[in-house]
């Protein structure tokens, strides 16, 4: 019966310890891979233009693709338009229009593309959200 009791000991504490690992918080980085490779222009696709990569990383290091995907054929539903969907809606887009697209990055709100708001982002700069509205609206269809 003893030999029992310390083989469940041993057991529980070996269970433990490989539950909770040493390597990290595998659940962030699990989180971010995702992230990282759902995000328009992962792995080897890069532009030539270097504004279009600085949206890129932008886009990859934020909650972006939680909601939105690149293109609307990229499959699945999301709770946000598809990148090539606003900027068929939005292009050729006057300032006045970049800059309402600028202030629902930064500040968030709802109405336009149903009834789900959309994330505010309030540490984003305006030049970085401009970033980022000027990518997606080269993305429009021919």
């Amino acid at each position: 019966m003893k030999f029992s009791k310390n083989l469940v000991v041993i057991v529980s504490f070996t269970l433990l310890f490989a539950a909770c690992g040493s390597g990290g918080d595998k659940t962030a980085a699990s989180s971010k891979d995702s992230a990282t490779s759902t995000a328009p222009g992962s792995g080897a696709a890069t532009s030539s233009n270097p504004a279009d990569d600085k949206a890129i990383g932008l886009i990859a290091g934020s909650d972006c693709t939680t909601c939105h995907r690149l293109h609307q054929a990229d499959g699945g539903a999301t709770i946000g338009p598809a990148y090539d969907q606003v900027a068929a809606k939005y292009n050729p887009a006057p300032d006045s229009t970049v800059d309402r697209i600028i202030n629902k990055i930064i500040s968030g709100g709802s109405g336009v593309w149903g009834t789900v708001p959309m994330t505010p982002h309030p540490t984003l700069t305006k030049d970085d959200a401009k970033t980022i509205v000027a990518y997606i609206l080269t993305l429009k269809k021919q």
